[in-house]
């Protein structure tokens, strides 16, 4: 892509979900091999987790979670919809049953999705550079909720989980791909609502197809190149003329994509989590798989052949730059 500047924003997700999680994101920033955290406010290391932000002076957004734990608001804590009989969020799967169902309240959500942005200001103190939902629900039919929220605070900028690829990927157990076809469906359907409160996102995402045990070097050079390849291929048809989801048109115009990636050490059984212990995915050694791959020599040289700026979101709002410089 040698006409067209690359911006890679490596988004570690889950920040604050225990030590050993915090512990392994800050090693990957301080490393160059991440460059933008999301952070989970209704996990149990949240405090800790802003405190090293601003030590290192790590980018930070929202991971806004209203499937897993417990809800910021106070006033929900007992009696919402948005809670089970256990009294926690209803998971990944039992969230979107309740909504196809139309069993949650709406204001509930939107009062939940404030309290975590007041929260991660508390924290941080600023408002997030960034926001998208834990477990992707912020592409669910809750969209336009998470869309007013994200405009009334003047957060520009979100994830959209459209990933190129994604339908060609033999090597996702049948159960995963189900899932990541419906975020990428709901994707889709929540482009025109984001559009239309002027949020914005990359050109380009990658993150389902490389999650966890699934990642490797090659593929994600593979689906950065990809991504890329396909971007230019867009622009040449278009005459470089169209708009991006940045909302610029010039020529050569800077390129944007977001890997989503979960590195750190396994949490401890009895240590984080949201308010029910650490998932099993936490726990396993997939997370420090991920780790050991995003800190691996030669992808950090494909970055460096291939001139991908790893940046944050927060850089997306500046004018193009060199990447040469």
């Amino acid at each position: 892509m040698p006409h067209s500047q690359v911006q890679l924003v490596v988004t570690g997700d889950d920040f604050g979900y225990c030590p050993r999680r915090n512990r392994g994101i800050v090693d990957c920033f301080l490393q160059g091999a991440i460059s933008n955290v999301s952070l989970l406010v209704n996990a149990a290391f949240a405090k800790d987790a802003a405190e090293l932000a601003k030590r290192h002076n790590i980018p930070i957004g929202l991971h806004a979670n209203l499937s897993e734990g417990l809800p910021i608001c106070e006033k929900l804590q007992k009696g919402s919809s948005l809670l089970n009989q256990d009294g926690f969020f209803h998971g990944k799967m039992g969230f979107r049953k309740m909504l196809q169902e139309m069993q949650l309240n709406m204001s509930e959500v939107e009062q939940e999705l404030r309290a975590q942005v007041e929260l991660f200001q508390e924290l941080t103190g600023h408002l997030p550079h960034h926001m998208d939902g834990h477990q992707h629900v912020h592409v669910l039919p809750v969209r336009d909720i998470f869309a007013r929220v994200l405009s009334s605070h003047q957060i520009k900028f979100t994830r959209v989980p459209i990933e190129l690829g994604l339908h060609d990927c033999s090597w996702i157990e049948p159960h995963l791909k189900d899932f990541y076809l419906q975020v990428e469906k709901d994707s889709l359907n929540s482009v025109e609502v984001f559009i239309k409160h002027d949020i914005r996102w990359p050109d380009a995402y990658i993150g389902l197809t490389t999650m966890g045990k699934n990642m490797s070097v090659s593929r994600l050079k593979n689906a950065l190149q990809c991504s890329m390849d396909t971007i230019l291929r867009r622009e040449i048809r278009a005459g470089a003329t169209a708009p991006s989801p940045i909302g610029t048109s010039l020529q050569p115009r800077c390129v944007t994509m977001e890997l989503m990636v979960h590195p750190g050490y396994p949490s401890l059984p009895d240590e984080g989590g949201c308010g029910e212990g650490p998932d099993d995915f936490s726990q396993s050694p997939e997370r420090l798989h991920e780790f050991h791959t995003l800190n691996s020599s030669e992808l950090l040289e494909f970055y460096k052949e291939k001139n991908l700026r790893l940046c944050a979101f927060k850089d997306l709002c500046k004018p193009p730059f060199s990447l040469l410089k």
